[in-house]
């Protein structure tokens, strides 16, 4: 059981849902992937959403939908990878919880990522990953209680992910 949230960050195709969906899974402990709530609750897929009422939309449906997350029983939490952008969204996870970067190199972001899944960059392509990687990393670091190290497979953020858990209790 958790005591607090656990709130996976990182960028797109990182591993944020991948591996917190198995770890919470193998320690048993809530599990819940924001951009899934959000399209639940919406009505529609998160880029439906950025074509149908763009990106201020979005990120206001993302502050609503952690904040609604924070009143339910502690869990680990995927959020999107622009959710950290929002300095009230950085004071929501710091008073909430543990905050966890998934970091993974650039590079294997953009060998891996499926540009037509993820909206942002649907729109502009691989230069747009990188340009937000730079945007983003510094912020992600600057919140991040623990970074995890993705860079080395798949089984070897599992298990990097579950010691963290291990070292908060879980």
């Amino acid at each position: 059981m958790l005591e607090r949230h656990v709130f996976l960050i990182g960028m797109p195709g990182c591993g944020k849902s991948s591996l917190g969906k198995r770890v919470a899974g193998n320690l048993r402990v809530p599990y819940v992937d924001m951009d899934q709530r959000i399209s639940e609750t919406v009505g529609c897929t998160v880029s439906e959403m950025f074509d149908r009422y763009g990106e201020q939309a979005f990120r206001n449906a993302e502050t609503n939908t952690l904040i609604q997350l924070t009143r339910e029983t502690p869990s680990m939490i995927s959020t999107g990878g622009g959710t950290v952008l929002r300095e009230n969204n950085r004071a929501i996870m710091r008073n909430h919880g543990v905050i966890v970067l998934i970091d993974r190199p650039l590079e294997e972001i953009m060998s891996d990522i499926k540009l037509d899944r993820r909206p942002l960059l649907a729109q502009k392509g691989l230069g747009e990953v990188e340009r937000l990687y730079h945007e983003r990393i510094e912020i992600y670091r600057s919140v991040a209680d623990f970074v995890m190290d993705n860079g080395n497979g798949y089984h070897a953020g599992l298990r990097g992910l579950e010691m963290i858990m291990r070292h908060m209790g879980c």
